[in-house]
């Protein structure tokens, strides 16, 4: 038997992490907890560990994918190695100095950073301010499509965890 006062626990945890998200905080973390709080209020019964663990690893693998395409895309877009880095630096950069402006501030200020950072990485290595600005669009393309993985992510998690404790 489901006990309705966790799954709506879990139910708003989730819906309040996937609002995080594209705001560049950690929603995604928020719904592992909620998870894990549910499966813990509930006695494992309908979540166990295996299913944890594997919500715990996609949420791993999504942070390593949110830095990976913000470098990779600064390269496709014809940036060196330097802008992949420069875009990664300058999103984590922008996100912490953005978190002081209520609630769209590490998101404009990441976005902003991943594009100063390959730019400026790109321009002091080739000296050209198109390239260097065309590496810097693409770090912003790579945040965006980061930003939609975990979005996507999260969407399946808590639909599969919402799956198993209503099962």
């Amino acid at each position: 038997m489901t006990d309705p006062v966790a799954v709506v626990l879990l139910v708003c945890c989730s819906l309040a992490g996937l609002l995080l998200i594209p705001f560049g905080l950690p929603g995604l973390w928020v719904i592992v907890l909620a998870v894990v709080g549910y499966a813990a209020l509930t006695d494992f019964r309908s979540i166990g560990a295996w299913f944890m663990g594997v919500v715990i690893v996609l949420a791993l693998l999504a942070e390593v994918l949110e830095a990976w395409l913000g470098f990779k895309l600064a390269l496709r877009y014809g940036g060196s190695r330097r802008a992949g880095w420069g875009a990664l630096l300058g999103g984590l950069v922008g996100a912490i100095v953005g978190v002081p402006v209520p609630l769209i501030g590490s998101v404009i200020a990441g976005f902003i950073g991943s594009f100063a950072g390959a730019a400026l990485f790109e321009y002091t290595r080739a000296r050209h301010a198109q390239g260097a600005a065309k590496a810097g669009w693409g770090a912003v393309l790579g945040r965006a499509m980061a930003a939609a993985a975990k979005m996507a992510l999260g969407v399946g998690i808590s639909v599969w965890a919402l799956f198993l404790a209503l099962r």
